[in-house]
């Protein structure tokens, strides 16, 4: 509802028809993107977002890895260390987000 009401209101301010909405989502959200986009439909019913469609770009996850000094790309969410050199690490840098990125409006 959250990202319906903040497509609707930038809808409404610039009086324009939104036909798709740019979500950026983390693997670390802790939501499931098949569930996001079926309920992105059932709230938009009734609304003027209605018939507009939800694009999602998954985020990996990011960690910070002390050994080597660098950022890496988990090669899995069951283990949270380096994919390089195998050093455990809690440093989480992206991956949890769930973001409105941009719009796209109907001509």
């Amino acid at each position: 509802m959250g990202i319906v009401d903040i497509a609707q209101e930038e809808s409404t301010r610039h009086a324009v028809r939104v036909s798709v909405v740019h979500l950026r989502l983390g693997q670390l959200s802790g939501v499931v993107k098949d569930a996001l986009l079926t309920c992105y439909e059932m709230a938009c019913m009734d609304t003027p977002l209605q018939g507009s469609r939800l694009e999602i770009e998954e985020v990996p996850v990011v960690v910070y890895c002390p050994q080597c000094r660098a950022d890496r790309v988990l090669d899995s969410v069951q283990f949270f260390s380096c994919p390089q050199c195998g050093t455990p690490t809690a440093a989480v840098l992206r991956g949890k987000e769930i973001e409105v990125v941009s719009l796209e409006v109907a001509e």
